[in-house]
Parts: C-alpha cells; sequence; structure tokens
C-alpha cells in the first residue's frame, strides 16, 4: 500500500470516528468515564496481580473501593453543598443589588475625579454591554437547562460507569493485546514507540493535575469557610476542580470569592484576606504543586490543554472535554514525531547535506594521516 493510500485510509478513519463521537455523545458519557477509571487505576490493579491475586478479583477490589469511597464523599459533600447552594439563590437577589448599590457608588466616586469626556467615551464604548450579558447569561442557563435535562438519568449513569469500569479494568491487558495486533506490520515498533509516549505523557498529567486539583480544592474551601465566606465551599470545591484548566480555577474562585466578600463584607481588610487566599494558592500551584506533581515530562503546554478543552467541549460537549485531553496528548506527540521526521529528511538538511557531510568526513580523514 502506498503511502497516499495509508494516509487517506486513517484520515477517513479518524473522520468517521469524529462523526461517530459527535452523533452519539449524548450517550457516551458512562462509557467514557468508565474508561478513564480503569486507566487511571490499571496501574494498581497490575499491582495487585503482583501480589498474586487473579486480575477479576484485583478489579473488583478496586472498582468497590472507589465506589465506595465517591459514594461516601457525595454522602458528606452533597448535603453541605446543596445547602449553601439553595442560600445562594436564594439570597441572589440581594447581592445582585448590592452589587449595583457599590457600582453605582464606584462610579460616582470616579465621575467627581474624572473628566467628564472620557466619561462619555467609556459610556459609548460600553453601550448595549448589559444586553449582551443578559444575552449571554440566559445562553449560558439555557445550556445549563438543557445539560441537566441531558443527565436527568444521572441514576443509570452512576449504574452504568461501575459496570463499565470493571469490564474494561478486567479485560484491560487483553484489550492492549488485540490493539497492538491490529496495527500495521511494517510500522508497529514506531506506532508501539509513540503510544508509550502519549501513555507516559497523558498519565503524568492526569494523576499530577488530578492531585492539584484536590489539593487546591481542599485548601479553598478550609481556607475560604474559615475567612468566615459565605458558601466558601462551594467557591473552593468549584476553583480546586476548574484548577484542571491551568490558570482558570484560580481566576474563577478569585473573582466568585471578591464578589461575595464585597457583598458580604463591609472591611476592605478581609475583602484583601480573601483575595490574598488565591494569589496564595496560586504561588503555592506554581511554584510547589505543578513541578512537583506534574512536572516538565509531561510535555503538555498550559495553552494547548485549554485549547483543546475549549475546543472538545464546543463540539462535543461535556464528553468532549473528557476525551480533549487525550487527544491533545495524541497530536502533540504526533507532531514531535512529525518535526523529527523533517529535521531527518532532505527537505529540512538540503540534498547535499550528505555529500557535504561526506566531503568533511575525507577532509578529516586526509588530515589526521
Amino acid at each position: 500500500m502506498t503511502i497516499e493510500r495509508q494516509v487517506r485510509f486513517w484520515l477517513i478513519g479518524f473522520a468517521i470516528f469524529g462523526i461517530a463521537v459527535f452523533f452519539l455523545r449524548d450517550v457516551l458519557l458512562p462509557f467514557v468515564a468508565g474508561m478513564a477509571i480503569a486507566y487511571l487505576l490499571d496501574p494498581i490493579c497490575d499491582r495487585l496481580e503482583g501480589w498474586r491475586l487473579s486480575r477479576t478479583l484485583s478489579t473488583a477490589i478496586l472498582t468497590a473501593v472507589f465506589v465506595l469511597v465517591a459514594v461516601s464523599a457525595a454522602l458528606v459533600l452533597v448535603p453541605v453543598v446543596a445547602g449553601q447552594l439553595v442560600n445562594l439563590i436564594k439570597n441572589a437577589p440581594d447581592y445582585v443589588d448590592s452589587l449595583r448599590t457599590t457600582a453605582a457608588n464606584l462610579v460616582t466616586v470616579i465621575e467627581a475625579r474624572v473628566d467628564p469626556t472620557v466619561i462619555e467615551k467609556i459610556r459609548g464604548a460600553l453601550a448595549g454591554s448589559a444586553e449582551r450579558l443578559v444575552e449571554w447569561a440566559t445562553g449560558l442557563l439555557g445550556g445549563l437547562i438543557s445539560g441537566g435535562v441531558a443527565l436527568a438519568n444521572l441514576l443509570s449513569l452512576l449504574i452504568i460507569t461501575p459496570i463499565v469500569t470493571f469490564y474494561l479494568l478486567r479485560d484491560w491487558d487483553r484489550i492492549v493485546t488485540s490493539i497492538d495486533s491490529w496495527m500495521p506490520r511494517d510500522h508497529a515498533p514506531t506506532i508501539r514507540r509513540l503510544l508509550h509516549d502519549v501513555d507516559e505523557r497523558l498519565a503524568g498529567f492526569l494523576r499530577g493535575q488530578g492531585l492539584v486539583c484536590l489539593t487546591l480544592g481542599i485548601f479553598y474551601a478550609i481556607a475560604l469557610s474559615l475567612a468566615d465566606l459565605q458558601f466558601g465551599l462551594i467557591v473552593g470545591l468549584v476553583a480546586g476542580l476548574a484548577s484542571f484548566i491551568p490558570f482558570v480555577g484560580t481566576i474563577i474562585g478569585l473573582l466568585l470569592s471578591v464578589g461575595l466578600a464585597l457583598v458580604q463584607f463591609d472591611d476592605w481588610i478581609r475583602i484583601a484576606i480573601i483575595a490574598g487566599i488565591f494569589v496564595f494558592g496560586q504561588m503555592v500551584e506554581g511554584n510547589i504543586l505543578t513541578p512537583r506533581l506534574v512536572g516538565g515530562r509531561v510535555g503538555l503546554h498550559p495553552v494547548w490543554i485549554m485549547f483543546g478543552l475549549l475546543a472538545g467541549g464546543a463540539l462535543f460537549g461535556f464528553v468532549g472535554m473528557l476525551l480533549a485531553v487525550p487527544m491533545t496528548a495524541a497530536i502533540g506527540v504526533g507532531v514531535r514525531f512529525a518535526l523529527e521526521q523533517y529535521k531527518d529528511s532532505t527537505i529540512y538538511r538540503g540534498s547535499n547535506q550528505d555529500d557535504d557531510t561526506d566531503s568533511d568526513a575525507d577532509d578529516e580523514a586526509a588530515l589526521k594521516t
């Protein structure tokens, strides 16, 4: 098979895969979630097998422990989070009025100190911003409502995901062997090397960034609660989860917490403490957590991760966000491989490079003699 036919074959295959994911995105969530959990638990299952436990028993133990931990965490957190969320929704109108009053006072101070022509220019530039903001919020709310309707079968999701996890984890080695047997024989060693690179980067990022998110979520939730911020637990958990996208969690948490602090506190020192919690969290994440838990060997740039997550979410919804990280890791490894091939080709080195190298070697040999 010629190179052109091989490229055409794989491009058609990837296109069919993308189309299938697009049309089946509403039912793929429990399967993709089960696959991700099985991928993360496979090394632990291999270690249990090293202790002379059968694969089925190791899988059953891991799946049971995972479900038990997830259910226990849900039973502890859901009532508290739900209570704070209900209070937040109930008090939202009062918070909006308070923020509007604060903004009006701030505008009055600015108008007293700034040239009126500048104020008019700012008003002209911001004309229609309120309508656009309402439009955006309405679209976001509609998306959340439609997402809630799509997740109305949450019970089935909670049932299907552990089952998928169990079977995939039990048969993981067999699945890998089968996929390996499907590879084109001429290129199997190269594909194995590339898949190994993808696995190293993906596993390092997921496990490392997962620990970063968990650590930051616990820190933000405890620190904001100790600072006596209302709904600090919700804001802290949201900021921790959003930290999976570099810098986004800190920005979201900072805006939410400072907004709530402006409504709740009249003391600017306490508002500064709330902001300082996220500044400190960002410093710890950038200088301690990420270098130690994720490290530079992962090779996934934060901008590349943000682009992949946003693109996956825009194309395929939440399923696309789950698939975004492995896809960005695979594309990143593929791009590096393509660059290696390019630099090793005559396109990069030039057609006379080999002749020049040979002549240089002959000249060196002549000088030595």
